[in-house]
């Protein structure tokens, strides 16, 4: 049976954020809110916890992973970042953007694409995410809260209890989220590659 915690959107109770992290570092899985529609994170290289985010979402080894970062320093630790790739990230983060890297060797091998060494990464806007990512002092590895068989993002904290309460470590409330899930840029090569149109605006990218 999965713990609920509500925390406060703009002012995130600092005991709940203390105690949602130790539940990630000891090897639970968690449904949190971002800017765009909930997530299920763990920590980074967490080889369980990342069989139990596959098996919720049914998901393949092909499936790219995104390193939820507290800012661009984090970013640089685990993806290759050359001069124009650091402007567009800094005009463009935080935000509704999940990008596509080349990884760093500290990625953990099984987060990265069989034939690519590539590794999706975002900085979101919003308080809970970066208060979690503060306390944690690392990025949360993470995949978008959606179900089998549907399109959109999970957004209501009560549906994911009702459905997945028995999977989960940890549900935070953070009340309602957007629909629409980020929108996903291939950065490897420029110019950029739209790989889904999301809730971020991609025109600068076009």
């Amino acid at each position: 049976m999965s713990q609920f915690f509500q925390l406060h959107p703009e002012n995130p109770q600092e005991r709940l954020i203390r105690q949602a992290v130790e539940i990630i570092r000891k090897g639970g899985v968690i449904a949190y809110p971002t800017d765009s529609g909930y997530a299920l994170g763990c920590q980074l290289a967490d080889k369980k916890a990342i069989e139990t985010i596959k098996r919720i979402r049914q998901l393949d080894q092909k499936h790219n992973f995104t390193l939820v970062c507290s800012d661009l320093s984090d970013i640089s630790n685990y993806a290759k970042v050359d001069n124009a790739v650091y402007r567009l990230l800094k005009a463009h983060t935080p935000g509704a953007y999940t990008f596509i890297l080349d990884a760093t060797t500290e990625v953990p091998r099984l987060l990265l694409h069989p034939k690519r060494r590539s590794i999706g990464v975002r900085i979101p806007d919003h308080k809970i995410t970066l208060a979690l990512l503060a306390e944690l002092g690392e990025p949360l590895m993470s995949t978008t809260l959606i179900l089998p068989g549907q399109e959109l993002p999970e957004t209501d904290p009560y549906e994911i209890r009702l459905q997945l309460e028995h999977t989960l470590d940890l549900i935070i409330d953070g009340g309602a989220c957007s629909m629409e899930a980020t929108s996903v840029v291939d950065l490897r090569e420029l110019p950029p590659v739209i790989v889904r149109e999301g809730k971020g605006d991609i025109s600068p990218f076009v």
